[in-house]
């Protein structure tokens, strides 16, 4: 649910306290769908048996000598299985299914995953408190509507239990479709032993071993917790820990300003915590673009009971226990010496997420993962310690560390199904949206404005910036939410959206006309022609894509647009 949205091989650890470097950019400038139009390089292989690049048709499939792997099964239990059953493991098996695969999926913990279960879901049912406490509490916003309200209050127990019953109810949801399309759950830890060829079981129970055509890795991640830091899941806790909501302190640090930071702010602050933020580089929201950054910073932040300091590192994190409060070493991330003491009633430890790889016998395949992520081509296929492609096995969502965002996890497990089932396909990331859920809420899909101007530098081309304004529109007005920016990033010369950034009302709604533009490969001189309803917040894409000054004239094969009879 929380990336930086870098996109590489062994992708870091999307946290914005303590970040490690990217290797290996991969380029995913085009939808798969479109590569052969645009002669985008693929994968092949040399007589050597080593992974190549080619710029000819559509490659074959590829296959790789297993080596002293073991041989794999001739017949199998499996068309498909899948380790790991949470979004991305689920959306790969309802796509499975569709193709006509026999499928089975194996889970160790529950099914749903980190989003469902300790994630997206329990904290968007948090967010949803945080917003209607912050409306009740804003006496200009009431008194501005004509509405009267007494003092809000809220029950500790009550909201936790809201969001652990959306959570369980969501669960529920994802194992019963899955049962009633025939995936098998299997119950156990997955581990491959060989090539296609899986076990899975219980601690104290006899394994099970299973064989499959095609095998995914869908494992997901764990929190990400940096060396000095004791989490004792009481004072010094996760984001797994603090969606249980077991007691809201009057002060809480917060340890790194990216997604899971801002979004447990914006919960915090609604329900009266003081918040302190602790970010090791030089500004807050250091993975958003620059200019909503500095804007969310002036509405998020700066009039809420929020101080933060930048550009240290908590060195040393220790609970509270005999009396003492929760004490806090920080470190000047760049002298490393030291800066400041603070001490809190509790601090959340929002440092990005891990992958969660241990234990899954890539050894025995000869694969060696990447600071902990398996290393995949842009296939999702995995690749093994000699740079070759393993036959039938293919890695998705945070466990290859691409895009660490649960739908970015789904579209790549629904991308396998599509290769294996005989359909080349290539996941474009700039195409896949992200959004932080604060209030107002933060969206973005494609390269920031300073990753576009790199990018236009390099490749010998221009950039032009369009912004508009959520004040102009007539539904943001009768909302009395004024508050927001839309802005699109493009070629002039051509139409190319290269990222579009919204922070506003319902902005993570918003964003997916974007996205999808960029998915298909729509040009802002033909989008320009959509209609949209009026007053709708929709209308707020449909002035920014209009404001845009575009060279290249609309195509005449758009889809908008009916033909005119001559």
């Amino acid at each position: 649910m929380h990336s930086t949205l870098s996109f590489s091989r062994a992708t870091t650890v999307p946290t914005t306290n303590y970040a490690f470097h990217s290797q290996s950019p991969i380029n995913l400038r085009f939808c798969g769908l479109r590569r052969e139009a645009f002669g985008i390089s693929i994968l092949t292989r040399s007589s050597s048996g080593r992974v190549r690049l080619s710029t000819r048709g559509r490659s074959k499939r590829i296959s790789a000598s297993t080596g002293n792997n073991g041989t794999p099964p001739k017949s199998f239990d499996y068309d498909l299985i899948i380790i790991g059953a949470g979004v991305g493991g689920h959306g790969a098996a309802l796509h499975a299914v569709e193709k006509g695969l026999k499928t089975a999926i194996i889970e160790g913990d529950v099914v749903g995953g980190t989003c469902v279960n300790r994630g997206c879901v329990p904290s968007k049912a948090l967010l949803a408190v945080s917003g209607r406490m912050r409306e009740l509490q804003s006496e200009h916003h009431m008194k501005a509507l004509g509405l009267q309200v007494s003092a809000a209050g809220y029950d500790r127990q009550g909201v936790a239990g809201h969001a652990n019953n959306l959570a369980s109810k969501i669960r529920s949801n994802l194992t019963n479709s899955m049962k009633a399309l025939g995936v098998d759950i299997l119950t156990g830890f997955g581990t491959i032993v060989g090539p296609q060829k899986v076990k899975y079981g219980k601690v104290g129970f006899t394994d099970n071993i299973v064989t499959a055509k095609d095998i995914i890795i869908a494992t997901g991640s764990v929190p990400f917790v940096p060396k000095g830091i004791e989490v004792d899941g009481k004072t010094v806790i996760t984001s797994d820990h603090a969606l249980k909501l077991e007691f809201v302190p009057d002060w809480i640090a917060i340890v790194g300003s990216g997604y899971i930071g801002l979004e447990f702010s914006d919960v915090y602050t609604a329900l009266g915590s003081e918040v302190t933020f602790i970010e090791a580089l030089d500004q807050l929201m250091p993975g958003f673009d620059p200019e909503i950054s500095k804007l969310a910073q002036r509405v998020l932040i700066n009039p809420r009971k929020i101080d933060y300091h930048t550009g240290v590192f908590a060195t040393k994190i220790t609970p509270a226990r005999d009396g003492k409060p929760v004490i806090i070493e920080l470190t000047d991330a760049k002298t490393k010496e030291h800066k400041d003491t603070l001490e809190v009633d509790a601090a959340l430890i929002a440092t990005g997420r891990a992958p969660f790889t241990n234990g899954l016998g890539l050894e025995n395949i000869n694969v060696v993962t990447q600071r902990g992520f398996v290393p995949v081509d842009e296939r999702m296929r995995v690749i093994d310690a000699n740079g070759n492609l393993v036959p039938h096995l293919y890695c998705i969502g945070d466990a290859n560390g691409k895009m660490m965002l649960a739908h970015a996890a789904s579209a790549q497990g629904i991308s396998v199904v599509e290769q294996v089932t005989g359909r080349d396909h290539v996941l474009n990331h700039l195409s896949v949206p992200a959004a932080c859920f604060t209030h107002p809420e933060i969206s973005m899909v494609g390269l920031t404005e300073p990753q576009a101007r790199e990018k236009a530098e390099k490749e010998g081309f221009e950039i032009s910036v369009a912004k508009t304004s959520f004040k102009a529109n007539t539904k943001a007005q009768a909302e009395n939410e004024g508050e927001g920016l839309a802005k699109l990033i493009y070629r002039p010369d051509n139409g190319e959206i290269l990222g579009v950034h919204i922070f506003g009302l319902h902005a993570a709604d918003l964003i997916h006309e974007a996205s999808n533009a960029i998915a298909l490969g729509t040009r802002i001189q033909d989008i320009k022609f959509a209609v949209h309803a009026h007053p709708t917040l929709s209308e707020v894409l449909d002035e920014l894509f209009k404001s845009a000054k575009v060279k290249a004239p609309a195509s005449t094969s758009s889809p908008i647009s009916e033909p005119v009879a001559a």
